[in-house]
Formats: structure tokens, C-alpha cells, sequence
């Protein structure tokens, strides 16, 4: 028994989680629903685990970050963060519609007018803008409002850096800022730990989903998921193409990504597996300053895999009706699908929230969002993953940049100017 746990321990985590991943879809195909209940309280453990990590490491992470670099580089990494953001979400959109016009799932179903969905409410983006600052901030924390938490995290720590620089407060706001640290390095060491539970996690939350879904689900609309995937696989490609470019090193991402891509696979949260991202983001080398701020921002706002699911959706549910969408449409779903994947941000809901406030814009029958609710779970373990792929994805380029403004002297273009 020593000897299998001492394996286990020494495997790698890929590898761990891996295997689990394999075994989850094999046992809850096999052992169905009676399968998924028995085994679903050890999948709810590690998103327990997990969310009980979230506030912790975003708030210290980001303001350690935040006092490891010159104040004014916060707004500039802001800006290069969010034209990223809705560049590739609008770029992801576009690869959607792309690869689903050309396969053209959907063709031959007919419309189940009967169904029924509920749709929670769109927020709309001024209301998104305002939950950004918490008007309680202990509730902020309590609820899990991961914006709230990020808005106070930067407050907090851009206040903190301005009182380590101040002529009068410089010991007090070192000290503090070595308390702070040291939480931090604390509760890396915890996350270490809960590491060694992700694949018995990982293997119960796809053993759970395979149980529940089944192979009906899939074989009944799996035009679906099969162009979904491509489609995803594609922007891969093109995260790939993009990091050339930008100097950054496919293998030594994605020998790092590779953990939480399957386990917001597995997951379906790309909040819950922000202490991994944030994890893979630190082994990769880059800045603190910059991780702890885009990877917290990202999961709640950046969501490439749900901007393709959404162009997916849309061409599926025009080709049910038979009245594929002209290349008009198709401009109104990037520029809206877009600005929704913004706008919904921390919505419960908020991939069916997306694709139906898109599909209302563009006079799609909202029956189509209940037909695509079968295979919901199928569709954002994919989504899910690219979500956090993407997260990192800008993350690295964005690093790769802010190191091209120092020269092999070590001064910054903006110090030389």
C-alpha cells in the first residue's frame, strides 16, 4: 500500500490526471447513473478545494504582484490585457462561424417547439461595470464575486505600494507587505497540497458527467459536438501561430497548461481552476505582477471557448430552421457575441445567457437553446478548457511584450526615452 501511494505521489500531475480523465469516462459509461451519485461527493470535494483557494491566492497574489513592479505599469498591462480580451474573444467568434458554415451542423433536425428553457437575465454591461466595486466588501468576498475581489485587491495594493515608497510610512508598509507575502507563500504551500487531490477529483467529476450524459446524448447531437471541437482545435492552432510570433516557447506552455486545460476539461469552472492557471503561470516564469491581475480578470471576462460555442449555436440553430445566416448576421453575432461574452461576466448561467441574448438580436428561435441544453455539459468541458487556455495564452504574450520594452542592458524603452 506504501509502495502504490509512493508511486502516486512521485507521478507527475499531468500524468495523474490523465489517467484519471480516462478512467472517469470509462467507468461512468459503464456504471451509468448509479455510478455518477456514488461518485459525485468526491468530485464536489475538489471544487470545494478548489473555491476554497480562490480568495486567498487572488487577493495576495495580486498584491504581492502589484508591489513587485513600478505603479505606473498597471495601467498599461490594463489596457494591453483588455484589447486582448476582446480582440481574441471577437477572433474566436469568427473561427466559430467559420468552421461551423462550413460543416454545417444542424442540417435535416427538426425544431422541438414545445421545449422550454429558462433563461436567467442578461445583466447588461453597465451593471457587470458596476458589481466591479462591491458596495459591501466583506460580501464581495463571502459571495464569491471574483471582480469584487479583484477590484480590492488592486485598490489595496497600489495603496500599499504608494505607502512602501512614502518618506513617512516606508517601515510600516514594509512590514505589512512582509505579512502579506508571507500569507501568500502560505497558501501556495496549502495549494501544493490540495495538487495531490486533483486527479482522484478530476476522475470523479468525469465519471459523473459520463454517467449522467451517456452515449444517447452524444450520438443524438453529436454533429454538434463534433464541430465544436474542431472548432476549438483550430483556435489552439492559432494560440500557437500567435505565441510564435511573440517569442514564447509551445513546449514549455503547454507542458505547464496541460494541467489546468484538463482540469477545467473536468472541471467545467474556469473560476474554480484559477489556482492551478495561477500554478502554471508562476512555473512558467512570468511576471507576478501581471499574472495575478490578467488570470483573475480572465476567467471572469475572457471567454474564447464560450464566444465559439456561441457562433456554434448560432449557425446550428439557423440551419435547424433552415435559413442559414447571410454574411449580414454574421456580422451582428461577432460584434454582439462579443460584447455579450463581456456582459455576462460571473452570471450564473451565463453561456445560456450569451447564446440566447445573441440569438434574440439576430431572430433565431430561442426553442433551439433548450435543444442545445442536452448536450451542455459536453460542450463546456471543451469551452471550459479553451477558456483557460486563451487566459494564459494572453498572459505569455503579454509577458513576451512588456520584455521587448527592456533592452540587453536592462533599461525599459519607457526609462530610456
Amino acid at each position: 500500500m506504501k509502495a502504490l501511494l509512493r508511486t502516486y505521489m512521485e507521478a507527475s500531475l499531468i500524468l495523474r490526471v490523465s489517467i484519471a480523465l480516462v478512467l472517469g469516462v470509462a467507468v461512468g459509461l459503464l456504471g451509468g447513473q448509479e455510478a455518477a451519485n456514488w461518485l459525485a461527493p468526491f468530485g464536489e470535494l475538489l471544487l470545494r478545494l478548489l473555491k476554497f483557494l480562490i480568495v486567498p491566492i487572488v487577493l495576495f497574489t495580486l498584491m504581492v504582484g502589484i508591489n513587485q513592479a513600478p505603479l505606473g505599469s498597471t495601467g498599461r498591462l490594463g489596457r494591453k490585457l483588455f484589447g486582448y480580451y476582446v480582440v481574441s474573444s471577437a477572433l474566436a467568434i469568427v473561427v466559430g462561424l467559420a468552421v461551423a458554415t462550413f460543416f454545417a451542423p444542424g442540417t435535416g433536425m427538426t425544431l422541438d417547439e414545445s421545449a422550454q428553457i429558462s433563461v436567467p437575465d442578461n445583466p447588461g454591461i453597465a451593471n457587470v461595470l458596476l458589481s466591479v466595486v462591491p458596495d459591501n466588501i466583506v460580501s464581495a468576498f463571502v459571495e464569491g464575486n471574483l471582480l469584487g475581489i479583484i477590484f480590492t485587491a488592486v485598490v489595496f495594493g497600489i495603496a500599499l505600494l504608494m505607502l512602501r515608497q512614502s518618506d513617512s510610512h516606508s517601515v510600516l508598509g514594509e512590514r505589512l507587505y512582509g505579512v502579506i507575502e508571507a500569507l501568500n507563500e502560505v497558501t501556495l504551500k496549502v495549494m501544493s497540497g490540495v495538487l495531490h487531490y486533483v486527479p482522484i477529483g478530476v476522475f470523479a467529476i468525469v465519471a459523473k458527467t459520463a454517467g449522467e450524459q451517456g452515449m444517447e446524448t452524444l450520438l443524438s447531437l453529436g454533429d454538434m459536438v463534433a464541430v465544436l471541437y474542431i472548432a476549438l482545435a483550430v483556435q489552439v492552432v492559432i494560440y500557437g501561430v500567435l505565441m510564435k510570433l511573440f517569442g514564447v516557447r509551445l513546449r514549455a506552455f503547454f507542458r505547464e497548461a496541460r494541467t489546468p486545460m484538463a482540469t477545467a476539461f473536468a472541471t467545467q469552472s474556469s473560476s474554480g481552476t484559477l489556482p492551478l492557471t495561477l500554478n502554471a503561470a508562476r512555473r512558467l516564469g512570468i511576471s507576478q505582477s501581471l499574472y495575478g491581475f490578467s488570470l483573475p480578470l480572465g476567467a471572469t471576462i475572457n471567454m474564447d471557448g464560450a464566444a465559439i460555442r456561441i457562433a456554434i449555436s448560432a449557425v446550428f440553430a439557423a440551419n435547424v430552421i433552415g435559413a442559414p445566416l447571410d454574411l449580414a448576421s454574421m456580422i451582428q453575432i461577432v460584434l454582439i457575441g462579443t460584447l455579450t461574452s463581456i456582459g455576462t461576466a460571473g452570471v450564473p448561467g451565463a453561456g445560456i445567457v450569451m447564446i440566447a441574448t445573441v440569438f434574440a438580436q439576430v431572430g433565431l428561435p430561442i426553442e433551439t437553446v433548450a435543444l442545445l441544453a442536452s448536450i451542455d455539459a459536453l460542450v463546456g468541458m471543451g469551452c471550459t478548457a479553451l477558456n483557460v487556455t486563451g487566459d494564459l495564452v494572453g498572459t505569455s504574450i503579454i509577458d513576451r511584450s512588456e520584455d521587448e520594452r527592456v533592452d540587453p542592458q536592462g533599461v525599459s524603452q519607457a526609462e530610456s526615452a
